[in-house]
């Protein structure tokens, strides 16, 4: 019951029990929750960073997936010391290191990552099939993104549901997103599933400027 216990005060927000929690029973800072992942990696996910942060305070020692995920750099550097094959193996949940650190949007530890070797184009192996790109634009993250297609990344790779990079910058409104994606190569007609250009889903959320510019005149 205790770590179910710890599920629910993460989902809550409720940083005061979860230390006093913690306090009494240290060991739970270490367990699996039913999500088969860290409670510290369940409170970046709910993006409760300041809950992620308590809890890493009662943990010994933090995974390279924890650690990417919180944003701990000096852990990601000595993790990556010891092993440096270690930045291109996946999580429990099928995310790499690199994916983690796009995602929470922790450039120093990207940057680091990719100069370490981290595979630019190694998609999540989950199902959903997300790429560090599109984690970068998805969290409207600029210069990760820049540094990953300065990398090497391609710009038109699709996870689940046809989704390309171009896609959800087009949704989000991000026209500086949408001229860095267009520059490394971003095509205009790729359609999710069920057709929808990037055009198309930046007319749906009101950016008709945007469209118009992501339509394809050929």
């Amino acid at each position: 019951m205790d770590i179910t216990q710890l599920e629910t005060l993460i989902e809550n927000n409720q940083l005061e029990e979860i230390v006093a929690l913690l306090s009494q029973k240290p060991s739970l800072a270490t367990q699996l929750t039913s999500h088969q992942i860290s409670p510290m990696l369940l409170a970046c996910y709910y993006k409760k960073m300041d809950i992620a942060n308590a809890i890493v305070e009662f943990m010994p020692e933090l995974s390279i997936f924890d650690a990417c995920a919180v944003g701990k750099f000096d852990d990601v550097t000595l993790l990556v010391f010891k092993n440096p094959k270690i930045v291109n193996e996946y999580s429990v949940d099928g995310f790499t290191p690199l994916g983690l650190a796009c995602y929470f949007g922790h450039e120093e530890i990207a940057r680091f990552l990719v100069l370490k070797g981290a595979e630019v184009n190694l998609p999540s192996k989950n199902g959903f099939n997300v790429f560090p790109i599109h984690s970068a634009v998805a969290s409207n993250n600029y210069n990760i993104a820049k540094m990953l297609l300065d990398a090497g990344a391609y710009p038109n790779v699709c996870q689940k549901s046809g989704v390309a990079p171009l896609h959800s910058a087009a949704q989000l409104g991000n026209i500086e997103m949408i001229i860095l994606l267009l520059e490394h190569g971003a095509e205009v007609t790729l359609r999710m599933e069920g057709g929808k250009l990037p055009a198309d889903l930046a007319a749906d959320k009101g950016f008709n400027e945007i469209a118009e510019i992501l339509r394809d005149d050929d």
